[in-house]
């Protein structure tokens, strides 16, 4: 799934990136009536056969598991497949990391929007839901107003992606750029890149006196493609492994098709609460060891986004 991808620089990057259960060998879970010392020495064994366990905070190593926000609802990045287990990129890539630091993955699953608050509340641990590393998110800034609304957040970045426009097959409305968005109806996902994008694109197509953008905002990317088979919608955006997925396979593929090139291409990262430091620092330490190893590499390969791939495991890496 190649595609070009051009730099827009009017729009500040939100959201361009779900973690899946993980298969963790050994720790028994004790019973009141289990001996202490066995049990103790099982578990020992299983965190040292863990090459980066001695990374993790205590209280998270204690517990055997990292508590994961997440909008599972952007195939292929994280979804549920037909038995309703969670698959996809981020799985994947979480249930490798799982195997470097001996911990299991919990999904939550949540709105997007909702998932930076869920972290400053404790209700995570960790974001990880396709979710872009950008400045404004690390200051805890509102995109929109440019006002600090939290205390801003860290990411570990493993992933880069672009946006895409796509629509009906069809019906491209000769749609190329996004300045060909003007006079139309768009439908996205909220507080995600394409809504910032979007809302963007529409300011311009009203200062440069041309027809109005009308921009349609849902809390979920499959709501935003309803919107659009319904014709409520001229086109949706959205990162573009989720709208290549999407143009693949909705309908057999018969029922969408991607229109121009990917725009601003930026990092995923994995969001991780200011103080959590070493929670942070352990998640980077992993990253970096299955992109060493080569597990990451063929994570990439089986989903079919390779031109995502990034081969350095950065803190903050986003603009």
């Amino acid at each position: 799934m190649t595609a070009r991808t051009t730099r827009r620089t009017t729009a500040t990057r939100s959201r361009l990136a779900a973690v899946g259960s993980i298969a963790v060998a050994g720790a028994l879970i004790l019973t009141g009536c289990g001996d202490q010392t066995k049990d103790d020495s099982s578990d020992t064994e299983t965190k040292s056969s863990a090459p980066l366990a001695d990374k993790l905070p205590a209280s998270i190593a204690g517990k055997g598991v990292i508590k994961v926000g997440s909008d599972i609802a952007y195939a292929p990045v994280e979804f549920k497949d037909d038995s309703g287990k969670v698959v996809g990129i981020d799985p994947d890539i979480a249930a490798a990391m799982g195997k470097q630091l001996g911990v299991k993955f919990e999904f939550q699953n949540a709105t997007f929007d909702t998932l930076i608050g869920g972290l400053a509340s404790n209700r995570y641990d960790i974001a990880m839901s396709a979710m872009t590393d950008t400045k404004d998110r690390q200051e805890g800034v509102d995109s929109d107003t440019g006002k600090k609304v939290g205390e801003g957040v860290d990411f570990v970045d493993y992933f880069t992606a672009g946006v895409s426009l796509y629509t009906n097959k069809g019906d491209s409305q000769s749609i190329k750029t996004w300045d060909d968005l003007c006079g139309k109806t768009m439908a996205v996902q909220r507080n995600t890149f394409s809504h910032d994008l979007a809302k963007d694109q529409a300011k311009k197509c009203k200062d440069d006196g041309k027809k109005e953008l009308k921009v349609e905002d849902f809390a979920t990317n499959p709501e935003a493609e309803t919107r659009m088979r319904s014709k409520g919608a001229d086109v949706v955006s959205a990162d573009f492994p989720i709208a290549a997925y999407s143009v693949k396979n909705a309908g057999g593929g018969k029922y969408f098709e991607i229109v121009g090139d990917q725009v601003e291409a930026g990092p995923y990262g994995i969001a991780v609460a200011k103080e959590d430091t070493e929670l942070r620092d352990a998640l980077q330490a992993a990253v970096q060891a299955i992109i060493d190893n080569g597990e990451y590499e063929k994570i990439i390969k089986k989903w079919g986004v390779e031109d995502g791939a990034i081969t350095e495991a950065k803190i903050n890496g986003g603009s």
